[in-house]
């Protein structure tokens, strides 16, 4: 008999129904030669601390840090995962081969091993791998089933990623409570503390506050208009500052160009093309839809989730926005079963839909097909299956992907950029627009209904604002040498503070460790050290809201005072800087590449454990005074003391 283990029991039943194995039993299916079994959610996961040793029941800054001699993983106590545990290792026992049918990723992977490991497997074990749960994608995989030694790398980055986090959470979080935290005993507040949770809580607590810190600043641009067309003037100012920095230095350039003429020096006309938006990754799509919909993270994940078990969306939990290059032949195909949903695209669609011929006119570019941007997973793109079972929110997902991905094989757009440069005496002004030629991809986005426009395309369709702040438009016919009457003016500005993260912007903040990028490009060199996985990104903003460590204030994300508290506590710059935490990472993706040892890597888990609890055990300033229990201990010269020692409190240590 072959089990084959899926993630979810919805999944193992469509492979059930592939594979033929369609008689219904308690917590499996059977048919065929086949067994389909199912997990859901984490069946296993590591001890306890005091599972290893009774000592660490209790907290104590005596027993830390913990680090056990060899980690163990135990079944969770729930009744129901007890129950469909039993099930699983009873099928062990009675099989001859094993099919790990899980989430094809890292967490996936060490999910089933885990649950192989705790039931005694001594069978050969093969892996399915499958980026759609279509019929013919999952027939196609069970013809090229690999034996999971293929992904041990990819398993051994999921378990150091698990007991990286075990580590520092439990260590640091025990540490940090008992020395700082307000209040004693069961009152005592927990100071939770988490290897990605920390970091990405002090990118919102260091925004709020450069924003709460900011001191406006006022300058004056001097303007004119000429011909209906306003002009910027370009005068010389030093690095990260300001032309003109007082109204008085404004109307004297105000009084030097007033009554002469303004003459053109200047027209140049650059045409260019702009390709389309690049495919989703998750981390995009859940961008897209938080700026459009307001959608949470974490909604957006459970809504591309659902789609990917509805066999409409390929598999979501990825990092790249490209496809591989054996897909381009599947493409018409994908196309051609969408087509009647989108009617917009009606004349790409009809003409790549009588197979070869159309196949051959798709454009094959390095923008959507690149084998070396791809590992695992290719971007999210749609199935090519009738779109239909889904919900409202579903269907507005589902439309942001299908219509970005026919996009990705529409032409470019053409535009044509155009400069000009004019002069009154010698002070220089500019003034640039732009105008679409040909519409190319933008055909797709514009003719669909304006509430449905993915936010990125609804904003490159109107016009966009340049550097100067204004906005980009098609200009007048001007003529180098031209002339003519002008009206100035002096405009006041004052600077800005950053703006608070919102949901979208704060995941792009944890892709780049903290970067503020907009080039696709550079973005995508910076994810190899970006904090967090694309599928835990979501549940690591959300467990900060629950924690109360961050709320919502309409769509921006502030810092609670517990928030901000916590990460002023914080001395280890390790726990609370997203580029030291995204050289972590990169060390795990290393380690699923097979580029770095994972038993090198738990030498410097370790390591750093023991580095996090030392600096707490002996930094005493901040935490509760042992005496009063009132006030916190401060430093002096040459002892530290309690802050409440003007009320009568004694403590004193030397140091």
């Amino acid at each position: 008999m072959i089990l084959c283990v899926a993630e979810k029991p919805s999944v193992g039943r469509y492979i059930a129904s592939v594979v033929g194995a369609n008689h219904a039993h308690d917590g499996f299916m059977e048919g065929n030669g086949y067994c389909v079994s199912w997990t859901f959610g984490h069946l296993c996961g590591l001890f306890a601390p005091d599972e290893y040793t009774p000592q660490w029941k209790g907290w104590n800054l005596s027993t830390l840090p913990m680090i056990p001699d060899r980690f163990a993983i135990h079944v969770d106590k729930n009744e129901g995962v007890q129950k469909q545990f039993n099930i699983l290792k009873g099928l062990i026992a009675q099989a001859d081969e094993v099919i790990n049918c899980g989430d094809a990723g890292q967490e996936g992977e060490l999910i089933q091993r885990w649950v192989y490991q705790k039931a005694g497997c001594k069978v050969p074990v093969k892996r399915l791998w499958v980026s759609s749960l279509t019929e013919e994608a999952i027939r196609e995989a069970f013809q090229n089933l690999k034996d999971q030694s293929a992904y041990q790398h990819l398993y051994e980055a999921g378990l150091m990623r698990a007991i990286g986090d075990w580590l520092l959470g439990m260590n640091a979080t025990r540490a940090y409570t008992l020395r700082y935290a307000e209040g004693y005993g069961r009152d005592r507040q927990i100071l939770s503390i988490g290897r990605v949770q920390t970091p990405t809580l002090a990118l919102v607590v260091k925004r709020q506050a450069e924003i709460e810190n900011f001191r406006p600043r006022t300058y004056w641009e001097l303007k004119t208009t000429y011909r209906n067309t306003l002009f910027t003037a370009q005068l010389p100012a030093e690095e990260d500052d300001y032309a003109i920095k007082t109204p008085e230095e404004g109307q004297q350039w105000l009084g030097k160009i007033q009554g002469k003429p303004f003459v053109i020096t200047s027209v140049e006309k650059k045409k260019g093309k702009e390709s389309a938006p690049r495919l989703f990754d998750l981390t995009s799509l859940q961008v897209e839809c938080n700026k459009k919909y307001g959608f949470t993270a974490e909604r957006t994940l459970q809504l591309i989730q659902s789609l990917y078990e509805k066999r409409l969306t390929t598999y979501p939990r990825v990092d790249t926005t490209f496809l591989s290059e054996d897909l381009y032949d599947k493409i018409p195909a994908t196309l051609q079963g969408i087509k009647d949903f989108y009617p917009q695209t009606l004349p790409l669609l009809q003409l790549n839909a009588d197979g070869k011929n159309g196949k051959d006119s798709l454009p094959k570019t390095k923008k959507v097909f690149d084998n070396k941007k791809v590992t695992d997973h290719h971007a999210i793109i749609p199935t090519g299956q009738r779109p239909d079972r889904m919900d409202t929110d579903e269907k507005k997902v589902y439309d942001l992907v299908a219509l970005r991905f026919i996009a990705a094989f529409y032409p470019d757009c053409e535009i044509s950029q155009t400069t000009v440069l004019g002069a009154v005496e010698d002070v220089p002004f500019k003034v640039t627009g732009k105008e679409i030629i040909s519409a190319g991809w933008r055909e797709v986005f514009k003719k669909d209904k304006p509430e449905d426009k993915p936010a990125e395309e609804d904003a490159a369709d109107e016009p966009s604002e340049d550097k100067d702040g204004e906005k980009e438009k098609v200009l007048p016919n001007f003529v180098k040498g031209e002339s003519g009457e002008h009206t100035p003016e002096l405009v006041e500005r004052t600077t800005t503070p950053p703006k608070y993260y919102t949901e979208a912007t704060l995941l792009r903040a944890m892709e780049t460790a903290g970067k503020t990028v907009d080039d696709e490009d550079l973005r995508d060199a910076l994810k190899e050290n970006g904090i967090g996985r694309p599928s835990t990104r979501a549940a690591i903003i959300e467990k900060l809201f629950q924690r109360k460590y961050i709320v919502r204030e309409r769509k921006s994300i502030h810092a609670t005072d517990t928030g901000i508290r916590l990460i002023h506590t914080i001395i280890s710059p390790l726990l609370k800087s997203a580029e030291l935490t995204g050289r972590w990472e990169k060390k795990l993706r290393e380690i699923e590449r097979g580029e770095f040892e994972a038993a090198e890597f738990l030498k410097e888990l370790k390591q750093m454990t023991c580095d996090v609890v030392r600096e707490v055990k002996t930094n005493k300033a901040g935490m509760l005074c042992p005496v009063c229990r009132k006030g916190i201990i401060i430093r002096g010269n040459t002892r530290y003391g309690c802050s409440r020692w003007r009320e009568g409190c004694t403590y004193a240590e030397p140091f």
